[in-house]
């Protein structure tokens, strides 16, 4: 058997779908199971052992620079990869039309979400076989549910999100306890307060732990070195390919983190971790996992430090 997995984005979502791996291969131990992803997310199904080839697609680069010849070059290759194999399923388990339309360059049966549970509706006219899953259910388990309904396996495997970091370059080992500072997102709306950071920080930092605050764009860099600023001994590392920031991750005591895909990265890499909701709902896209996560806050209703620090506490013991 030969399958193809579509999940492009976000990074949050891509890590939702890990264990719709676990389970096919669990099921399937033999099965080929390649996975269309987006390009900056691809270090994350490399990550899960039961990946036979990943089929990176750049669709938010291309959408970018629709009048370059090169990125047509690029979708026109794109296309041919995708056709070559002979699929015996493609499942779709983000229901957007863009996703659908990738799907539908596969060749092979589709399956995907029915009209009522996809996030886009549309989507569901482009496969053969459509499901209705639950919309009140965690991202995770609808993921699974919709794999567990095409290849009509049991929807009470254990939850596994298989995957392992690599090991860490030698610029990030430390024989320091280190906990995680998620402090940049998507969104400005989603950030928690610099102010509240620092006196996260400190308060951490007294308990023997050294603060990372990993950061990507130049935005990101700026508000980590602020705070970072304020915390003596505190590290901003270097910008990280993906895969090594799950291997700085993987090194934690613990992770604190906003709205952020790396949150749910440390929730995957079973690293305690603590998500703080500032202008979302945690309850079906929240930190998911089988040791100790925390979603603390909700819309419009920031945790305090003094909530993140108790529940931090008892990460910690």
């Amino acid at each position: 058997m030969r399958i193809l997995l579509v999940k492009t984005s976000s990074l949050g979502d891509v890590i939702h779908n890990l264990p719709v791996l676990s389970d096919l291969r669990q099921c399937f131990p033999e099965a080929a199971i390649d996975w269309c992803v987006e390009e900056g997310f691809a270090d994350i199904p490399r990550l899960h052992p039961a990946v036979d080839q990943v089929i990176p697609v750049a669709v938010r680069r291309w959408r970018k620079t629709l009048g370059s010849l090169a990125t047509w070059r690029e979708v026109r290759n794109f296309r041919a990869r995708i056709r070559a194999p002979s699929y015996d399923a493609v499942l779709d388990t983000q229901g957007l039309l863009k996703s659908a339309l990738i799907a539908r360059q596969a060749q092979g049966r589709r399956y995907g979400y029915a009209a009522e549970s996809a996030r886009e509706p549309v989507a569901a006219r482009f496969y053969e076989e459509t499901f209705v899953i639950p919309r009140n259910a965690h991202a995770v388990e609808r993921n699974r549910w919709l794999a567990a309904a095409a290849f009509d396996y049991p929807v009470d495997l254990a939850l596994d999100y298989g995957i392992s970091a690599p090991p860490i370059d030698d610029a990030c080992r430390s024989s320091e306890r280190l906990v995680i500072l998620l402090t940049a997102t998507s969104r400005d709306d989603k950030l928690w307060d610099e102010a509240n950071w620092r006196v996260l920080g400190r308060a951490l930092l007294e308990r023997g732990l050294t603060p990372v605050l990993p950061a990507g764009n130049a935005l990101e860099r700026q508000r980590a070195e602020r705070i970072a600023a304020a915390l003596p001994g505190a590290i901003v590392p270097p910008p990280l390919p993906l895969a090594q920031v799950a291997a700085l991750i993987a090194r934690a005591d613990l992770a604190v983190g906003v709205d952020t895909g790396l949150a749910h990265l440390a929730a995957a890499l079973r690293v305690p971790v603590i998500a703080l909701y500032v202008a979302t709902d945690p309850a079906l896209t929240g930190v998911y996992g089988r040791g100790f996560v925390r979603n603390l806050g909700r819309c419009g209703a920031p945790p305090s430090t003094a909530e993140v620090l108790t529940v931090a506490e008892q990460a910690l013991r």
